[in-house]
């Protein structure tokens, strides 16, 4: 598909419509890894951890986060490695993973697929000028992700309006790589450092859609001890997340203690390991709002 320095537009009407590699991959200031339509069973790390990637004069960059996305490295993230254009396809030296050589088709004007023939696996991309990427979003489309990013999650607010529930004693949450839908929970006393907190509790968590809505989820928390809690989530901030219990009508606001940066292997001894995070194709149910609130 790819030839010369050139790179082939799935383009049926016009079979020989060539433009340059570099002018491809370098036409948009973000290109949005679209990890659901992945295909082939291979890996590339480097790839699966990332949300976006960008390639500037020979530099590659990612936001590997989404704490700070649209902020870090003036919206491209940070550094991550070199790449090359120069010999028909395109050659990625990874400053941690080392080097891959992609495939690239370009499906349409803002869409490419990255193909490792050798890793067997395809990534497919969408493009992105940094004016128009909606930093908001993607927090959304993947809050399992960002809620894995601080170490805890710590409760500063509780609204005066709603029931007594027994999630009121609960004071901080923590949610962690493993089968990336596990979560505990503490009932330690505010202001207890991270390092001294006891998880009470373990449990499984979901994250659903919700009908009509881009800006809201749900959120269930499966206790261990088969009792459930379900909230409607939103993102205040990058460090700030408000959960409204559906069934008390109480809201709580929880704030993140301890960023992880997602870039290398860490030997930072943290409560959540960096090391080992990577993107999954994520399958959400689409829930009906109960309430307005």
């Amino acid at each position: 598909m790819v030839s010369s320095c050139n790179v082939v537009v799935e383009d049926y009407n016009n079979p020989n419509n060539y433009v340059s590699l570099e002018d491809v991959v370098s036409n948009y200031d973000l290109w949005y890894i679209d990890y659901n339509k992945t295909t082939g069973q291979g890996d590339v790390p480097f790839l699966s951890k990332a949300f976006t990637i960008s390639f500037l004069n020979g530099n590659l960059y990612a936001n590997n986060n989404l704490v700070g996305i649209g902020a870090t490295g003036n919206g491209y993230g940070i550094p991550v490695g070199i790449y090359d254009t120069n010999n028909g396809s395109l050659e990625i030296n990874h400053d941690l993973d080392g080097y891959f050589d992609f495939d690239v088709i370009q499906i349409s004007d803002d869409q490419i697929k990255l193909v490792d023939n050798f890793n067997n696996v395809s990534y497919y991309l969408v493009g992105y000028q940094k004016f128009n990427f909606d930093f908001d979003q993607i927090f959304y489309d993947n809050i399992e992700y960002f809620l894995q990013e601080y170490d805890a999650w710590g409760k500063t607010f509780t609204s005066s309006e709603g029931e007594i529930s027994a999630f009121d004693n609960e004071n901080y949450l923590q949610f962690t790589p493993e089968d990336l839908t596990t979560f505990y929970s503490s009932q330690d006393e505010v202001g207890t450092t991270i390092d001294n907190l006891l998880w009470d509790y373990v449990g499984s968590y979901s994250v659903a859609n919700v009908q009509g809505y881009n800006n809201l989820k749900v959120l269930t928390l499966h206790y261990d001890s088969d009792d459930t809690e379900e909230f409607e989530l939103t993102v205040i901030d990058d460090e700030t997340i408000s959960l409204y219990n559906i069934n008390s009508g109480t809201t709580y606001e929880f704030s993140g203690f301890g960023y992880i940066q997602y870039l290398k292997e860490s030997s930072k001894k943290n409560t959540v390991s960096s090391s080992g995070r990577k993107r999954t194709k994520v399958i959400r149910e689409t829930k009906i709002r109960r309430h307005l609130k």
